[in-house]
């Protein structure tokens, strides 16, 4: 039977092989230290359970909820964005909340997009910056993901060779996969361009806490005349160690936060009521819940680095986000990221995220996840200099030190 006509443009989940190789393994008794899914392994912070389970008690809350989110966490994120980057929100028209960012971009990409728009997206970048637009019929015109000076003009030749003109340019900074950061500086540059070309930004700010080394992570809001063409995606999943809550925000020009408030009122009801209270409560604290899981982030960036480093494998130190991103070490860079990963699930017990899943570019990448504690990194680095001294792929006993670019 022919597949339906959006899974038709959708390519292979790739990471669902390696899922596949580690139940398999798992199945058979293997330990696999699991540094592929950016799944958190932290626990949500006591004082947000607990507002939950305050709230969860009162059965007026167990009614619909508010698809654009109550005000109360509305005001709340607005409140945030004051505090935390000096952007003015108005909670009624500028803020809504969504089921995570995740689910924010889709149903963004379903407001906007027509068929055959073109949407500035980069590569290697989280799959829903892209796939949310090629399900709603969007053509993707690939971008670097480096925010250097070379940004610019890779904009000026798409505007100039694509047809019709680009619809909207997609940010990721901090970025998943590459960390890479953005400045204010790149913004304001960015945010100019936009507006002279008529083209909407669209900032995925989920790791904007997630940072280990100086200045916090800009937002693009910052940048005078953003909020005429740009909407940010935040998230509470990383920061407040909230992943199965669903809890995120858009925010900014009104227009596009009008589109997608009604997008997602034919769609959805909103989170849980309780939900909503609890990351109010959350967004309305004295924020040590967050210096908290930066703190467990950075020490095993840390670990990581120092650990692998001695195994054999030189990874680059992040300088934010859950994530490093790491260059196949040379005598296996010729397998590429999905067959590298496979050969670590079923000769070194360590699961990691290949890089092609984040597009063509990411191939002689992969992403490793800062989601297993302490002891548990040291393990895997331990695993694989056991797996770099005996493979054949190995030429010698020590693994060249691969540097990221």
């Amino acid at each position: 039977m022919e597949e339906f006509h959006k899974v038709r443009r959708l390519p292979p989940y790739v990471f669902e092989q390696v899922n596949r190789l580690k139940a398999g393994a798992r199945a058979r008794g293997a330990d696999i230290i699991d540094l592929g899914m950016g799944n958190p392994d932290l626990p949500t912070p006591q004082a947000i359970v607990d507002k939950l389970c305050d709230v969860v008690r009162d059965p007026r809350t167990h009614r619909y909820s508010a698809s654009r989110g109550i005000p109360g966490l509305r005001r709340a994120q607005a409140s945030y964005y004051a505090r935390r980057f000096g952007v003015k929100l108005d909670p009624e028209t500028q803020v809504v909340a969504t089921l995570g960012s995740k689910e924010g971009f889709a149903n963004m990409a379903q407001a906007i997009t027509a068929p055959g728009d073109v949407v500035l997206c980069p590569n290697p970048t989280y799959p829903i910056h892209a796939f949310g637009f090629i399900m709603s019929g969007g053509v993707i015109r690939s971008m670097q993901a480096e925010p250097d000076d070379r940004f610019i003009p890779a904009l000026e030749r798409a505007v100039r060779h694509s047809i019709p003109k680009p619809l909207a340019l997609i940010l990721n900074y901090p970025s998943n996969p590459t960390a890479y950061l953005a400045t204010l500086d790149f913004y304001k540059d960015v945010v100019a361009f936009a507006r002279k070309h008529d083209i909407i930004i669209l900032s995925d700010l989920a790791y904007a806490e997630i940072y280990f080394d100086g200045t916090p992570p800009p937002s693009v809001l910052q940048i005078p005349g953003a909020m005429d063409v740009a909407v940010e995606f935040t998230s509470m999943s990383k920061t407040y160690s909230m992943p199965g809550w669903r809890m995120g925000f858009a925010v900014g020009n009104e227009r596009l936060i009008a589109a997608l408030a009604r997008v997602k009122s034919y769609l959805d009801y909103g989170a849980f009521t309780p939900i909503q209270v609890a990351a109010t409560a959350a967004l309305n604290s004295d924020g040590s819940e967050i210096e908290e899981v930066r703190s467990v982030y950075h020490r095993r960036r840390d670990v990581l680095v120092e650990s692998f480093a001695r195994a054999g494998w030189q990874v680059p130190a992040p300088p934010a986000t859950m994530f490093a991103w790491a260059t196949i070490p040379e005598p296996f860079r010729h397998l590429g990221s999905l067959e590298f990963s496979k050969l670590l699930v079923e000769q070194a017990d360590v699961a990691v995220a290949p890089g092609v899943g984040f597009g063509e570019h990411g191939d002689d990448y992969v992403r490793i996840a800062l989601v297993e504690n302490e002891h548990r990194i040291r393990q895997a680095a331990r695993n694989l200099k056991r797996f770099f001294a005996t493979a054949p792929e190995a030429s010698e006993k020590v693994i060249p030190l691969a540097a990221s670019r």
